[in-house]
């Protein structure tokens, strides 16, 4: 298949299997223990930014519930309006992750879980150095990155009827994106898929909290 613009066909898929996604998946109980950790770290009443926020479920949803302040943002325009009815306390923006503009320091956590993969590869480090700066000094990033290199198509993802593209770098290189972006790798785990997996990474901008 001719991949003229990965990132529609990435939109396009999602629109296609939302509620199918989440089934998979089980969206309703995957991330307990992730957000658990994560949700130790914010501080009370912090503002979190979920990066590729899918249908608001689990992650948007649980933050919301702890408390926090969360935005969302999302590719798909059926995730997005999905995640505005099932956490309607949190802000959804539709819209592309590497065009988006939010304030110096205004998070206290960023999360990514299972979104850099379906960008580019060559825009994922500017997208980093982005979340760097959006951070607080002291804040949380945790993301999913690929764990080993791939770029290439499902031609009927998930049996939704659309193709699906990924771009993975392989997890030293995400390692290296993510330190050069000015953040610090306080841990990286395997998170096993099928016959592969992903790498998993904390990290944090140095500094104080505020």
């Amino acid at each position: 298949m001719d991949v003229t613009d990965p990132k529609d066909m990435v939109r396009r898929g999602y629109d296609a299997v939302s509620l199918r996604y989440d089934q998979v998946y089980d969206a309703e109980t995957k991330y307990e223990s992730l957000l658990g950790d994560l949700v130790r770290r914010i501080p009370a009443g912090g503002t979190v930014l979920d990066l590729g926020c899918g249908s608001g479920v689990p992650v948007a949803r649980t933050l919301a519930a702890a408390g926090y302040r969360v935005t969302g943002i999302d590719i798909s325009e059926v995730q997005v309006l999905r995640a505005r009815e099932r956490v309607p306390q949190a802000e959804f923006i539709h819209g592309d992750a590497t065009a988006a503009s939010f304030d110096t320091a205004s998070f206290d956590a960023v999360v990514s879980l299972f979104a850099l993969i379906h960008i580019p590869q060559d825009e994922q480090p500017l997208l980093l150095r982005k979340i760097a700066g959006w951070l607080r000094p002291g804040g949380s990033f945790v993301a999913t990155t690929g764990h080993g290199e791939w770029t290439g198509i499902e031609e009927d993802w998930l049996g939704g009827g659309a193709p699906m593209w990924w771009s993975h770098a392989d997890a030293a290189t995400n390692r290296t994106w993510i330190e050069r972006a000015g953040l610090t790798v306080e841990r990286e785990e395997f998170v096993p898929e099928g016959d592969g997996g992903h790498a998993l990474f904390w990290a944090s901008r140095p500094g104080r909290p505020e």
